[in-house]
């Protein structure tokens, strides 16, 4: 069903292409995983709000917190990331930077009082709330001598004896990832005696996922004609899935919180995955063989799949309206991700989640401390990669980011600011498993603009 490249007259040569693209555990787990992103006040605090609430994003990770809020609101967040990657590829060193923008969060939560009757219900929430949960948007590139090759003859040199190119000269690669993985979250909350909060979500994802991979090889043979090969690849899927979310926050006694939150696997029903690619032999004239360009197109395929569930627990210090200090743990194990197709490559790769991988683990800890009508936050969060393969299982690979932020209250209208930074190193596969290292720096910047009715 998948296949990179087939050309018959080379299927003994080439029937390994080149493996820079993203294969399917590394698809699988790009898909599961959120950035811990939101509104600006959820960045500066690095997410952890399961025992806070009142916050939009806060309701993304537990639905419970929607009842916190005192009164209606409406938020949106504008942020914009920046991405330093700096590659390292058999001695050589290649720095490459971008910047992108979005919308990552809009939504509202509508507060309503309950006359209690006795019942101890104070009041409920409904909220709704688009968020970014992650973007794709990457790129790297890069160049030097691995000594290795995929290409060794030319398409055109079809007389046998045929000319052998089995020298490596030089590579030049770059891989680009483009779209997003987004999901809309409905929610229903309610406090009981002030101290129990309880909630519930239905949230709808929608994934949109581009890769762009380009390779070029130059080899020569032993009398030092140069074969040079160009190799484009192009893959797109798309997908909508659902999950469930079920959470609920206790006020043990006024300065102390706890909470915890269940989301349930995400059930991707309609994914398709389309791909092409372009392969190009350039003219060798000192062997009369000209240039040739073989095309192809792979695809629609289905590629339905389930994520791993979340689990959250969530703890918070709260000193009135002087300020706080809370702090979540989050757990998510992908040896449960699962591609529900018959298809042999995608089971391969769900045996490989049962054996090379484990639990995604993230701590997140944040404060944020009040001045008249200023807020000063921060934050820091550590996460494990969940793959064991990847560079050596160093650790090299996990994220440790720290944020900081303020916000400032207008009466009905708030506005606020984060700057989040991340850094880890990424490990990706060209003609070896991790020969391409990148070592990457993520900064983000958000503004959020909180109307409460």
């Amino acid at each position: 069903m998948k296949r990179l490249l087939t050309i018959v007259a080379f299927a003994t040569t080439i029937s390994a292409s080149f493996s820079q693209a993203l294969n399917y555990n590394d698809l699988g787990v790009l898909f599961s995983r959120d950035n811990n992103i939101g509104t600006a006040r959820f960045n500066a605090l690095s997410g952890a709000f399961g025992a806070l609430g009142s916050d939009l994003s806060a309701t993304d990770i537990n639905p419970a917190g929607g009842a916190v809020a005192r009164d209606s609101k409406f938020s949106l967040t504008l942020a914009n990331k920046s991405i330093e990657s700096i590659v390292n590829y058999y001695g050589n060193t290649y720095s490459v930077q971008d910047e992108y923008f979005n919308i990552s969060q809009a939504g509202g939560i509508f507060v309503f009082d309950i006359d209690q009757n006795n019942s101890g219900w104070n009041r409920f929430a409904f909220t709704f709330n688009y968020q970014l949960k992650a973007d794709f948007d990457n790129i790297y590139s890069g160049n030097g001598n691995s000594n290795f090759l995929f290409y060794d003859r030319h398409l055109d040199d079809t007389t046998p004896p045929v000319n052998i190119f089995d020298r490596s000269l030089e590579q030049n690669f770059s891989n680009e990832t483009r779209g997003s993985n987004s999901s809309f979250n409905l929610g229903i909350s309610a406090v009981n005696d002030n101290k129990l909060y309880l909630g519930a979500s239905l949230k709808f994802h929608s994934l949109e996922f581009t890769e762009r991979s380009f390779l070029t090889e130059r080899n020569d043979d032993i009398n030092g004609n140069i074969l040079i090969v160009d190799d484009f690849t192009e893959r797109f899927i798309e997908g909508n899935g659902f999950s469930f979310n079920l959470g609920f926050i206790y006020k043990l006694n006024k300065f102390i919180r706890l909470g915890a939150s269940y989301e349930s696997p995400t059930w991707y029903q309609e994914s398709i995955e389309d791909r092409s690619g372009i392969l190009t032999m350039y003219e060798i004239p000192n062997l009369d063989l000209s240039g040739v360009q073989d095309r192809y197109f792979d695809g629609p395929y289905s590629l339905r799949f389930t994520t791993p569930s979340r689990f959250t627990a969530s703890g918070a210090l709260v000193f009135g309206k002087q300020g706080l200090i809370s702090l979540d743990y989050t757990y998510k194990d992908f040896q449960n991700f699962n591609y529900r197709e018959v298809d042999p490559e995608l089971q391969d790769a769900n045996r490989l989640f049962s054996t090379d991988f484990r639990a995604l683990q993230r701590l997140s800890v944040g404060t944020e401390w009040r001045f008249d009508r200023v807020s000063l936050r921060g934050g820091y969060s550590y996460e494990k990669n969940p793959n064991l393969v990847i560079g050596g299982n160093t650790d090299k690979d996990n994220i440790k980011s720290f944020s900081a932020g303020l916000g400032y209250n207008f009466g009905n209208t708030k506005i606020d600011l984060s700057y989040q930074q991340a850094e880890n190193s990424q490990f990706n596969s060209l003609y070896n498993n991790s020969d391409i290292n990148i070592d990457q720096r993520t900064s983000r910047i958000a503004a959020t603009i909180v109307f409460s009715l």
